[in-house]
């Protein structure tokens, strides 16, 4: 039995030591120096305080600022540790409800506004914590947005303009802008 537990602890130990120590810090470092940002989380700082992370969505819900995707982590919204989507399907009386609820917000919010709601601002992604929303669904706000901070429509585009990020490699995804960035940019227009 001892010629056979012997190699069996040593072999444990050696992985333990290896997979559970070397390799974890080794990937730690490189993830800091290769991609320090994304390795810290993406922080977004304002001011000497830390006010989000440009990776997970925020709840915004005041008219003067850009609404992002709505979150299906519970019981709060954009909960980090409950990632993850509704998983209702298109006929799921849940599903018809929540949609019906957040145009219904949409059009309280701006009701003189008749353009087509984007698909992005009334279900929310897979993980819960889109960031991102698409340069139509910033459009869409920008009115609402422009005549709740008395700034002309044409300053809140330019900063959906200056903001938006294109597909990867002009393929890959589609055109989105930042809720968090676009919205701290809005507050420092005033």
């Amino acid at each position: 039995m001892s010629s056979t537990l012997r190699p069996a602890l040593t072999l444990f130990a050696g992985l333990t030591l290896v997979v559970g120590v070397i390799y974890p810090y080794a990937m730690t470092g490189i993830g800091k120096v290769a991609f320090n940002d994304q390795a810290e989380g993406s922080l977004v700082v304002r001011d000497g305080k830390t006010v989000g992370s440009s990776l997970i969505g925020q709840a915004f819900s005041s008219p003067g600022y850009f609404w992002g995707r709505p979150s299906a982590t519970g019981p709060m919204p954009n909960n980090a540790l409950a990632s993850s989507g509704s998983n209702f399907g298109p006929t799921n009386p849940a599903q018809t409800d929540a949609v019906k609820g957040r145009i219904d917000a949409l059009k309280a919010a701006d009701p003189g506004n008749t353009a087509k709601i984007p698909v992005d601002l009334v279900t929310a992604s897979a993980s819960g914590l889109d960031p991102d929303i698409s340069l139509a669904a910033a459009y869409y706000q920008s009115a609402r947005i422009a005549r709740e901070r008395k700034l002309e429509l044409k300053q809140v585009n330019a900063l959906i303009e200056q903001f938006g990020k294109q597909p990867v490699f002009g393929v890959l995804g589609e055109a989105r802008v930042n809720v968090l960035e676009l919205n701290m940019a809005l507050d420092k227009k005033g």
